[in-house]
């Protein structure tokens, strides 16, 4: 499980600080290398996200390990009147807070610094609650799994995007090459923290993905549960709601 992999491996440091540490080195350049590692998809499924988004017509979202708000920033999109960008790298946030003062979205954008783990918000809050590339991050993932279920409205929706392994050939094959050792070597030579791709790598391949973690989130008390790979299932997105 992923949670014991953290990005350094000779820090005494808990895992949950050394993420904190590691997006506030690599945050000036993060945006642009994490598009050129996914190739363009990324944006394609987050797209894919903001449509189901606006669908439930939400007034109240949380976009948890939002890094530089992109999620955050799409949502503006959608009938909310208040949207939330929690993450627990402030380097990140600040990044995160110029692009929304470019756009004119302060009104509308709260970025705030905090703990998945330990939501500072009350219970039935939030009536959509999203995590990008976030839930491997956490240190301890039923913890967070159940702060998102308690501050999430009864009918609420959840939705996670995470990288996830494909199981069929050739793409499980290609998939092997490419997180052990393309995305490691181009992090190494645009990244200031040479560790930090080879962690984000080591923890996309062991995180919990498909059924497994459909019934981690079954378990936590989360309900219709579904997962939609994405890329020939490089990535997945979930879906769950609250009773």
């Amino acid at each position: 499980m992923s949670e014991n992999i953290k990005p350094y491996k000779d820090s005494e440091l808990g895992k949950k600080a050394q993420v904190a540490q590691m997006f506030d080195t690599i945050s000036e350049n993060y945006d642009g290398l994490n598009r050129v590692i996914s190739f363009g998809t990324d944006a394609k499924w987050k797209n894919k996200i903001l449509k189901m988004v606006s669908a439930k017509q939400p007034k109240f979202i949380l976009d948890i390990a939002t890094g530089t708000g992109d999620l955050a920033i799409l949502f503006a999109q959608t009938t909310a009147k208040e949207i939330i960008g929690l993450d627990i790298s402030q380097g990140m946030l600040d990044i995160g807070k110029k692009k929304i003062a470019a756009q004119k979205l302060d009104n509308k954008i709260q970025m705030v610094l905090g703990d998945g783990e330990n939501i500072p918000y009350p219970d039935n809050y939030f009536d959509v609650i999203t995590v990008a590339y976030g839930v491997r991050n956490f240190e301890n993932l039923e913890k967070g799994l159940n702060e998102i279920l308690r501050t999430l409205k009864p009918g609420g929706q959840f939705i996670i995007l995470e990288t996830s392994v494909p199981t069929q050939f050739p793409f499980k094959q290609g998939y092997y090459i490419y997180t052990n050792f393309i995305m490691p070597t181009i992090g190494k030579l645009f990244s200031k923290d040479k560790k930090a791709y080879d962690y984000l790598s080591t923890s996309a391949q062991n995180f919990p993905f498909g059924e497994v973690l459909n019934n981690i989130l079954r378990k936590i008390g989360f309900i219709e549960v579904r997962d939609l790979p994405q890329t020939f299932g490089a990535a997945t997105i979930y879906i769950a709601s609250k009773h």
